[in-house]
């Protein structure tokens, strides 16, 4: 059963930036919206999709790239391309049920994938009624009933304080960060994907073994 980690924040506070530090031919970076990131670097597997069946037959072709790491970026686009499309169409529960069970697709897919892939949902962060942090999503059905954090054990929080970027990885009571109580030495750590990505598979025992390039 392969790893999801989502990693969530507000605009701005460094979610794709945490990339910057991974090789080119390191990881598969599907993009579920159309812009460029905030750095120079380029990545050699790429993807532009917000169709779940084509995420996952990408994802499915990580081992034919000789790569173990994925970054669904902007993954909250999904919910939104599916809502602008069908809203005012017909019945508007179906919508939210079509939302729901795409996600649920969307996440039980990529567990189906090899133990020895970890793959990052990079999500905008919303506020509940409480003034709790959470993923942006659309419907309370999927909220409700789904859970989508619930569905994973690390949850990652980006925030931008005095210019810096950096990542929560503990819980404080006021949000839906988490992870194993071992998986990170600090609360707060460097913006870097890839050092979250060696404390993942340090902690679960999934190194990177590539095959050799013939």
């Amino acid at each position: 059963m392969a790893q999801v980690v989502y990693v969530y924040g507000k605009s701005g506070a460094g979610k794709s930036r945490s990339l910057k530090n991974f090789a080119q031919d390191e990881i598969l970076l599907i993009k579920c919206m159309d812009k460029e990131l905030p750095f120079r670097s380029t990545f050699k597997y790429t993807g532009k999709t917000v169709n779940v069946d084509t995420i996952l037959t990408q994802l499915g072709k990580m081992s034919e790239m000789n790569i173990k790491t994925a970054v669904i970026d902007d993954a909250g686009y999904i919910m939104t391309n599916i809502f602008m499309e069908k809203h005012g169409k017909g019945d508007q529960y179906a919508v939210f049920n079509l939302i729901a069970d795409s996600m649920w697709k969307l996440i039980n897919g990529i567990r189906a994938l090899p133990k020895d892939v970890v793959v990052y949902l990079v999500f905008h962060e919303d506020k509940s009624d409480l003034g709790e942090t959470k993923l942006l999503t659309i419907g309370k059905l999927l909220d409700g009933k789904v859970c989508l954090e619930g569905m994973v054990s690390v949850v990652i929080h980006c925030v931008a304080e005095g210019g810096k970027h950096y990542f929560i990885t503990k819980g404080d009571g006021a949000g839906i960060t988490k992870s194993p109580e071992e998986m990170f030495t600090e609360a707060k750590i460097e913006n870097d994907l890839k050092a979250v990505d060696e404390s993942v598979r340090e902690y679960y025992g999934i190194s990177i073994e590539k095959k050799e390039e013939k």
